[in-house]
């Protein structure tokens, strides 16, 4: 069983799945066989119910690598959940400023 955090579009997404491994699609993590509470659940959770319902029919989904921020191998699942992410919380993957030539003027 894994716990996979992602985020996309100012959410951070923590789902369990139970098949996670490299997409042959470059750049990808792939996984599958989602895992979400049982319904006998007397408590029901909102951001669980959320993602229960984007994900009912999704098969298999393919996760960008640099949304990914944590897979963890897990004993069992636990509850899902979906949060806003407000303000700048989150760290933004940082990516390589250009080079500049010496030669150009700024």
């Amino acid at each position: 069983m894994y716990k996979v955090i992602f985020h996309n579009q100012n959410q951070v997404f923590e789902l369990y799945a139970r098949a996670i491994y490299q997409s042959e699609m470059y750049g990808f993590i792939e996984v599958e066989e989602f895992v979400f509470g049982e319904k006998s659940q007397l408590v029901v959770d909102p951001s669980e119910e959320k993602l229960k319902t984007e994900f009912s029919s999704v098969k298999r989904s393919y996760i960008p690598m640099h949304s990914i921020v944590r897979i963890d191998e897990v004993e069992k699942e636990g509850v899902g959940k979906v949060h806003d992410v407000k303000g700048d919380k989150i760290a933004q993957f940082p990516f390589p400023t250009p080079m500049r030539h010496p030669s150009d003027s700024e």
